[in-house]
């Protein structure tokens, strides 16, 4: 979940301290990583999941703080808009029983605070884009009346200096203007976090990136936004739009979104960091009272609070996160690149083909990302958020094939095998990744059951409506996509 900042106004001398912190910081971060003295156990794994609120006609419900005042749990917490709220679970293990664990405390904390959401008239929503957002909902009216959502949207603003534009050539085209970042609470995505060691993070960020484009394929589930289909997974085109702090002009001269794919393979986490602190200005300088060198000299562990905050407004799809618990550091790969939904299932699905990949692409002999472009995996994401399914994508020694051929072909297998290396069993990893396939071999995601239905319906607003009443009722019964009728 995001750092939460007070309500406060910056000034020159704000940002030039910041500046120096920032830099003291990531000195400080390269020392400890020369030294070590990270958190070494076995990989752990942990979600957040976006989701939407919606009402009996299943529209948008703007009552984040009446559902979290109703829900009344710890790991909940607001997200962007007020039709928003967010799931945190804990990281745990990811041997033996870990993934059916993970399932059942999914399914178990959604549905107590399902319950609890409809007393205050709110139903809970798993998709990457709600199918009946309009654009009248999303509004700095709109926006949380957390201070950290009011700080970034002007900020943002106060660096373009311009209204957002907002432009997605797809099935349709979206062409309109924001005067908030409000659009950006439209995207609503499942986020799998994955601890590993300093020495092993740029093999495991690179193997994320490199795996990017067939996640989005098979994973897209958001086709539909302000009424109109576009892409099948919208929601990354709509995120790089709506958090963008250039101008036109500045765009020109090729200075960097701060929602980034990356441009470069990495040999150590401190690239990306260093890639933050040198690139990007920034959003929100706040200073805590904390020395990083004084902590680290006299032998304890700096929070690098100025750090962590800069890097929680750089919007990487594979972001690095550090932290510290009980004292003790430890560095994450976090994995944006999914939308929620459709169904648990489906989300338990997705993130068993993450965390098996994971598991074996990093330490494989010959690795993927040596034997491909940078640049070929960009153009993979890109067209697997456009076409989904439909995507032809690149693989070192397969070349350009459809998305469902190399899913099938080359990655299921890996992730079968990371799985079992895991000790998930095989009955429960055959139930997971069979979700995978079946998509693959169905050619049906959440993206294309919300269009053939939409259509089917009539493809206007109140078929987007219907079609949003259907999907919930069928998420609610946890049922994977691909068995989904209209």
């Amino acid at each position: 979940m995001g750092r939460d900042v007070p309500a406060m106004a910056f000034t020159r001398d704000d940002r030039r301290r910041y500046r120096d912190k920032i830099r003291r910081s990531l000195d400080v971060l390269a020392q400890m990583l020369r030294e070590s003295g990270f958190e070494l156990h076995r990989p752990r794994a942990g979600l957040e999941i976006e989701l939407n609120l919606v009402d009996s006609r299943g529209e948008p419900a703007m009552k984040n703080n009446e559902v979290l005042a109703a829900i009344a749990e710890p790991g909940w917490g607001p997200e962007l808009g007020r039709f928003n709220v967010e799931m945190n679970i804990q990281p745990q293990g990811l041997y033996r029983d870990g993934s059916l664990r993970l399932e059942e405390t999914i399914l178990r904390r959604l549905e107590r605070a399902q319950e609890r959401a409809e007393t205050v008239g709110g139903h809970l929503m798993l998709v990457g884009i709600l199918p009946t957002l309009r654009e009248t909902d999303v509004c700095e009216a709109t926006l949380s009346s957390n201070p950290r959502y009011q700080l970034l949207n002007e900020q943002i603003f106060a660096a373009r200096g311009e209204d957002l534009h907002i432009v997605i050539e797809g099935v349709e085209r979206l062409d309109t203007y924001a005067d908030s970042i409000t659009p950006e609470a439209a995207c609503t995505s499942l986020q799998c976090h994955l601890q590993v060691s300093p020495s092993a993070f740029a093999d495991h960020w690179n193997a994320a990136q490199a795996i990017a484009g067939p996640q989005v394929a098979v994973a897209a589930n958001s086709p539909f936004l302000f009424g109109r289909e576009l892409w099948r997974e919208t929601r990354i085109n709509l995120f790089e739009q709506a958090t963008d702090t250039r101008s036109e002009e500045l765009k020109a001269q090729g200075v960097r979104p701060r929602v980034w794919f990356g441009e470069r393979w990495i040999t150590s986490v401190f690239d990306l960091f260093e890639e933050n602190v040198r690139y990007f200005p920034a959003l929100l300088p706040v200073c805590d009272e904390e020395d990083p060198r004084e902590v680290l000299d006299r032998g304890g562990v700096p929070e690098l609070g100025e750090l962590t905050l800069h890097n929680g407004t750089i919007y990487r799809w594979n972001r690095p996160v550090y932290a510290v618990v009980d004292g003790t550091p430890h560095l994450r790969v976090e994995n944006r690149v999914l939308p929620a939904g459709p169904s648990v299932a489906d989300i338990t699905a997705n993130a068993a083909f993450f965390y098996g990949l994971m598991r074996v692409l990093p330490t494989a002999e010959r690795p993927v990302w040596t034997r491909m472009s940078f640049a070929a995996a960009e153009e993979n994401f890109r067209n697997a958020a456009k076409y989904g399914l439909d995507a032809r994508l690149y693989w070192p020694d397969l070349g350009e094939v459809p998305a469902a051929e190399l899913i099938c072909r080359r990655l299921l297998p890996l992730a079968e095998q990371g799985l079992e290396l895991c000790g998930v069993g095989a009955s429960y990893r055959d139930r997971l990744l069979g979700i995978i396939e079946q998509r693959c071999l169905t050619s049906r995601n959440g993206a294309t059951w919300q269009v053939e239905t939409a259509r089917a319906l009539g493809g206007d607003y109140e078929a987007l409506r219907e079609m949003t009443l259907r999907y919930i009722e069928r998420m609610r019964a946890n049922e994977p996509v691909h068995l989904w009728d209209r």
